[in-house]
């Protein structure tokens, strides 16, 4: 089983490159949609942050009010480090569940938009960043996401620079043109190292 991680910078086109990687053929886990699932209702992950931050963090319906929590979080590193100490233990322990299923012949990609920034690249055999210009990702967060440049600059700084991710990868793909230069070039990473790579470490586990 090749392990892969794959991030990027918010709006280079990580999740189309996620995407790809499935449609040909990987798990993809994707850390932010366990860090929703960790705190549904009903689970511990929710039960922890209530007993963290009071029973204020829920919505009508039981729910995680996010907006709330942002609120509370936001700019208080004390604050947000409690969260993320109840939230990345779970997903990576679910994430860690999901591999152990999976059939050993496949390849997994765990998608984690921090996986420089939480020193996670050291666990992978391969790491993939997808990059793209910051100007570029500025100009896509205000069309796509609505967001003010003030905004999409401190999302970006909030995150590790291209240099940091560009020295802990393996390959880095930048996404600066039309979104099938993206996809084919992700796929001839996959024909080309990816499933050769897996090829290989399969038959060394023989």
């Amino acid at each position: 089983m090749l392990r892969v991680g794959l991030t990027g910078g918010i709006a280079a086109g990580k999740s189309l490159a996620a995407s790809t990687l499935r449609e040909l053929g990987a798990l993809v886990i994707d850390a932010d949609a366990l860090a929703r699932e960790v705190v549904e209702p009903g689970t511990e992950g929710l039960a922890a942050v209530v007993e963290a931050f009071g029973s204020g963090m829920l919505d009508g319906e039981g729910r995680l009010d996010r907006p709330a929590l942002a609120a509370v979080v936001f700019g208080d590193e004390e604050k947000r480090n409690t969260l993320n100490g109840i939230v990345h233990p779970r997903v990576r322990a679910r994430a860690a569940e999901l591999e152990q299923a999976a059939a050993p012949e496949r390849i997994v990609v765990h998608d984690i938009p921090l996986l420089v920034e939480t020193g996670q690249h050291r666990n992978f055999d391969f790491v993939l960043v997808i990059d793209a210009p910051e100007e570029e990702r500025i100009r896509r967060m205000a069309a796509d996401r609505g967001m003010s440049e003030e905004a999409a600059r401190a999302r970006i700084a909030a995150q590790a620079g291209a240099e940091e991710r560009a020295a802990a990868a393996d390959v880095v793909l930048i996404n600066d043109g039309a979104a099938q230069q993206l996809v084919d070039a992700v796929r001839e990473l996959w024909e080309s190292q990816l499933v050769p790579m897996n090829a290989a470490k399969r038959d060394a586990g023989k």
